[in-house]
């Protein structure tokens, strides 16, 4: 003889199934981003941001020393810029004149990147050309 299975469980299943898909939604696209701001846009009361910007020399020190790696990083199309100090691994594509990436915050008129966060953008040459 077979026996009838209740709903219930089934409605339990998917209700957890509907949380969990929510949840991974959620996290995707809003709970792990930092702002992306441009040096002009920067404050001090910014907190923890992405900052993306032109590299402008000189680049002085070592990235991997105690002292970190010094430059300024310039607005793509704007005057403003803003001294960086960094501390952790340099990719390989990363020298004056590149467009980059890197996570950190504001702190006394520096912006002091997380280290191991720095990314360049990918070189023009991959573009099509004009």
């Amino acid at each position: 003889m077979a026996s009838k299975r209740s709903p219930a469980r089934l409605i339990v299943a998917l209700s957890v199934a509907a949380v969990l898909a929510v949840f991974l939604l959620y996290t995707s696209i809003a709970g792990g981003t930092q702002p992306s701001l441009k040096p002009s846009q920067l404050t001090a009361k910014a907190g923890k941001v992405e900052l993306s910007g032109i590299v402008v020399g000189p680049v002085t020190g070592d990235s991997e020393g105690p002292s970190g790696l010094h430059f300024r990083l310039r607005d793509r199309n704007g005057p403003a810029s803003v001294p960086i100090s960094y501390t952790g691994t340099k990719p390989d594509l990363f020298k004056v004149g590149r467009e980059v990436y890197l996570h950190g915050h504001l702190q006394n008129g520096v912006f002091v990147g997380e280290p191991n966060t720095l990314v360049t953008r990918c070189p023009s040459k991959y573009s099509p050309t004009k």
